[in-house]
């Protein structure tokens, strides 16, 4: 395995990442988690969502993304974020922290209830600029995540796949596993034309997401 960072597929000049970087070293906090539609707090912030099956690392990427190690609570339970988690960062945007799916120990009414939530939270949010899809980079794209990508498609809601875990697997497949994704992809209405590449452990491909987040929700410092 290698630690070398794989190349990019954003285009942002130096300035670009510097401001994200500083941007997203500003305070961040937890908001609330939010069990029901009508808890959820007022839509006057531009938002960015992260989704992706229980423990793909979403917990992890965002805190990686502010550099902060708990702000997000990573667990070893599957399922265990049940709520819409929303997170303020210095009142410039909200990251939102979806309920994870492929939960393999929940009740069908409880993991029902749950991606419920998430379903109607990506149809009624005006706010929301992007929805960010993670994919454990070891695995690709699996069956279970064909449910997310459909959900999202008929929600209209852009949205873009994060490979995490990279630091996981060889240099050559992550080329490989980004190529095959974006394939996937390509003729889904919703989907964000690139794929990221990134290690929370690591840290490559956070600089550029974050400028990649900060162009999307058009937040300045």
């Amino acid at each position: 395995m290698t630690d070398s960072a794989p190349a990019s597929p954003f285009d942002f000049t130096e300035e670009e990442i510097e401001a994200a970087r500083v941007l997203f070293q500003r305070q961040a906090t937890f908001v609330m988690g939010a069990a029901k539609l009508e808890q959820l707090p007022e839509p006057d912030l531009p938002e960015i969502a992260f989704a992706g099956r229980s423990n793909v690392g979403k917990s992890s990427l965002i805190n990686g993304l502010v550099g902060m190690n708990k702000l997000a609570r990573a667990s070893n339970e599957p399922g265990r974020t049940r709520e819409v988690n929303f997170f303020d960062l210095d009142g410039k945007m909200r990251l939102v922290d979806l309920p994870g799916y492929g939960w393999a120990k929940a009740s069908k009414t409880t993991v029902k209830k749950f991606q419920d939530l998430g379903r109607d939270y990506l149809r009624g949010r005006v706010t929301l600029k992007r929805v960010y899809l993670l994919i454990d980079s070891r695995h690709g794209l699996k069956s279970v995540d064909t449910e997310a990508l459909d959900a999202l498609d008929l929600a209209a809601v852009s949205y873009q796949i994060v490979l995490t875990k990279a630091d996981k697997i060889k240099a050559h497949e992550r080329v490989s596993v980004a190529e095959k994704t974006l394939k996937a992809i390509s003729k889904r209405p919703a989907a964000f034309p690139a794929v990221a590449v990134t290690s929370s452990e690591k840290g490559f491909g956070l600089p550029e997401l974050r400028a990649e987040i900060m162009r999307t929700t058009g937040a300045e410092l």
